[in-house]
């Protein structure tokens, strides 16, 4: 029985709970006695209590599941496989497992008498197999999925018959002064405290991930000759090898990554904020109607579209540009940092105009009325009143947009290339954190080497900055923000 049916299965026992416990409460609604809760809340309690205890249920029965093939394969693993081997079997089986189960292999005599003969077997239904397996793998994940057929069907008949268990006793709850609706705001309001608490666990596990690497690099690598280092050249080792040379300079990249975000900054802030207060302070609601969402595709455009315009169209067209104004070579290269900012600065022209046109909407209608009751004209009131006004707000979503400019990854590098320097010129080409982060993670490296740790370190230094600009926006926002209102 699949997870798939069962969860089905349960989430109809639910509606049916749910619309008979409504029409039993409709049904007691006599008039002899006022109803605590309306006839949805009881029906919505049955429904929860038929829905929510079972699926609880199946995750932590899926769990278990898991925890317990994993001891299942380890406990028949042959005793001389080393603990270095032990993790990639463990892979392996759990793959055989999976092209056992799409053949439809469910006993000895039909299962193939050698690992290679499997192979081809498995591709035909689109498993590929390592050619590294072994025989012995054959019956481990026989036996593998035998128990997680057993433990499949076990697990969803326990789960309806606790649906079932539910949705009775959530109709036996029906009464006129039952307080369902108590029950089922209560149940929501956990919920919603779930969802706030897996995003701030989802937040601390990826710092704390980030961060336990990070210490492993620096016990290697001086910190200071990371943070103030002004050559990148991480010397990549194969894997193997045991190489730890290299220098990992941070200064190249935070230079790029600031450079290229300014770049971006200066397109996008002039157009964006201009467009916004046409859009909030001139536009008819017709024509707003029509620009407002036409500026706003630019935001649905994936960014490796506009990387790869900047790499096929604008830096081609720039660099022949300048040579043919210098007369031979040019001047400025395909891959640059004009070239990555400029296209950049475009992707973000919606995320400024939509921010800023959303700030100077914001302000009140009596701000602009008492200012061109004073005979002040629509720019001075602009200018001098909407503006001042509506600061906080622009200023903080413009912070909000340089934090996205510097977590851009695709368009630098197609548009601004992979070298590491340090220079003014916006004409050479630079790259930024995040690129390097890719490259140190691809790559036939050891994960444990310096070359692949210092990922983590460049992922964490990039983690601060964002947040503390984030952090930095939001408190503009909201230190100056009632001071309008």
């Amino acid at each position: 029985m699949s997870a798939t049916l069962v969860l089905a299965i349960i989430v109809a026992i639910g509606v049916v709970a749910f619309v008979i416990g409504r029409q039993r409460a409709v049904a007691q609604r006599d008039g002899a006695a006022k109803s605590h809760s309306l006839p949805s809340y009881h029906g919505w309690w049955a429904f929860l209590l038929a829905t929510v205890p079972a699926i609880l249920f199946l995750l932590v029965w899926a769990l278990g599941s898991n925890l317990y093939a994993d001891n299942l394969i380890g406990s028949q693993l042959p005793a001389n496989i080393s603990t270095g081997e032990r993790s990639l079997a463990l892979g392996m089986i759990d793959r055989t497992a999976q092209a056992l189960g799409a053949l439809e292999i469910h006993n000895a005599d039909a299962l193939p008498k050698t690992y290679a003969e499997l192979i081809p077997q498995a591709s035909q239904v689109g498993v590929l197999l390592a050619s590294q397996g072994q025989d012995y793998m054959l019956p481990i994940a026989l036996s593998v999925n035998e128990t997680a057929l057993f433990l499949g069907r076990l697990g969803g008949g326990i789960a309806i018959i606790l649906a079932l268990a539910g949705a009775a006793i959530g109709l036996s709850m029906v009464q006129p002064r039952a307080r369902a609706r108590n029950n089922v705001e209560r149940i929501m309001l956990w919920a919603l405290f779930g969802a706030s608490g897996i995003a701030i666990a989802t937040t601390i596990g990826i710092v704390l991930s980030m961060l336990s690497e990070t210490m492993t690099f620096f016990s290697e690598v001086n910190p200071m000759n990371f943070f103030f280092g002004t050559v990148w050249d991480p010397r990549f080792a194969a894997a193997g090898s045991g190489g730890s040379e290299g220098q990992f300079g941070l200064i190249p990249l935070l230079a790029g990554t600031l450079y290229i975000a300014l770049v971006s900054m200066l397109v996008a802030v002039p157009v964006g904020l201009m467009s916004a207060i046409y859009m909030g302070e001139y536009a008819s609601p017709q024509v707003r109607s029509i620009v407002k969402p036409v500026l706003e595709l630019l935001a649905g455009i994936p960014t490796i579209v506009y990387g790869i315009f900047a790499a096929v169209t604008l830096g081609p067209f720039l660099r022949d540009l300048s040579a043919a104004l210098a007369g031979g070579t040019g001047f400025i290269q395909a891959q640059s940092v004009f070239t990555a900012g400029f296209v950049m600065g475009v992707m973000l022209i919606p995320l400024v105009s939509s921010l800023s046109d959303d700030v100077i909407t914001a302000v009140p209608r009596a701000m602009r009325d008492g200012s061109l009751g004073l005979g002040a004209t629509r720019s001075e009131t602009i200018k001098r009143v909407i503006l001042p006004a509506a600061l906080p707000g622009i200023v903080g979503a413009l912070l909000l947009t340089a934090s996205r400019a510097i977590g851009e990854t695709m368009i630098v590098v197609l548009a601004a290339g992979v070298a590491a320097r340090l220079t003014l010129n916006p004409f050479e080409a630079m790259t930024t954190i995040t690129v390097k982060i890719v490259n140190q993670l691809t790559g036939d490296l050891e994960f444990n080497s310096p070359q692949t740790l210092v990922a983590f370190a460049l992922g964490l230094t990039l983690f601060v900055i964002t947040l503390g600009m984030n952090v930095f926006a939001l408190w503009i926002v909201r230190r100056y923000r009632e001071q309008y209102e």
